[in-house]
């Protein structure tokens, strides 16, 4: 069941990228971002209070708060590395650090020990993705379109490893906390905003509600599954965009992105079996 919510977490997150990407070309990312957190935050204030939390404690919201941060960080830089031009380095790099970094703390740290069948599906995950991620830009790669990836990815890693630590009885209150956390830190964002239309905002808000589901669906897999498998499990998100794009806009696949696509599949049955 666990490796089950954690590819439900990679859909979700899949659905929020190709859906956000699309209106983020009608609409402010200002806006996009923050309806997006207070969608997330208005689903969670639905839902914390029906699902069973026998023992919310404060190191619990805390830690979903120090996720929501997070959040907020990997979104500013990966769409400030995209607004530079840059998608073909900030994507793949902040896919990869944000896989990598927290099978490292995981292992590392929190000493998670995997079969020699997850090992491989970790070491095939990694090139997989960079591969799903990278596009047929070719603008060169510069220094600080990395740095932006390398900062956006390190704010998803600090997403999935802090959430993980919130307690098995806290039910979603740590998910709530995180978007409590996340919408304060993007909320100055709105400042220098074009005001948006109330179809846009609505549209911002369900893309960031079905964000929040990712994240739940990503905290339960964590409750039945090691870390490390769950992070790697729900990062393969990139691919989603690219089958959606595939069959809904007509989009052709790269070669690489075939090898990727192949290479996540392989790396999703390793890590099922093992």
């Amino acid at each position: 069941m666990g490796v089950l919510l954690a590819l439900a977490s990679a859909v979700c997150y899949g659905i929020v990228d190709f859906t956000g990407g699309l209106l983020s070309r009608r609409a402010s990312f200002a806006v996009v971002a923050v309806a997006g957190q207070a969608g997330g935050l208005a689903l969670t204030i639905l839902l914390a209070p029906v699902i069973p939390a026998s023992s919310v404690t404060f190191a619990d919201l805390a830690w979903g708060a120090a996720s929501g941060v997070g959040t907020a960080v990997g979104m500013l830089f990966l769409y400030r590395g995209l607004s530079r031009g840059a998608m073909s380095v900030v994507v793949p790099v902040s896919a990869v650090s944000g896989v990598a970094l927290p099978v490292v703390i995981g292992v590392a740290v929190l000493h998670d020990r995997l079969s020699a069948a997850s090992w491989l599906g970790v070491a095939v995950a990694v090139p997989a993705l960079w591969l799903v991620s990278r596009t047929a830009d070719d603008d060169p790669s510069g220094t600080a379109a990395a740095s932006d990836g390398l900062i956006a990815g390190t704010g998803v890693a600090l997403q999935y490893v802090a959430l993980a630590q919130a307690g098995s009885d806290a039910g979603i209150w740590p998910v709530l906390a995180g978007r409590v956390a996340a919408t304060l830190v993007l909320l100055p964002l709105l400042v220098r905003a074009e005001k948006p239309s109330l179809v846009a905002t609505l549209q911002a808000a369900a893309i960031g509600a079905t964000a929040a589901l990712a994240l739940t669906f990503y905290l339960a897999a964590t409750r039945q599954q090691l870390m490390v498998v769950a992070v790697v499990l729900s990062s393969f998100y990139p691919a989603i965009p690219i089958l959606l794009g595939v069959t809904a806009l007509r989009e052709r696949l790269t070669r690489w992105q075939t090898l990727g696509l192949t290479g996540a599949a392989a790396a999703v049955v390793l890590l099922t079996t093992g």
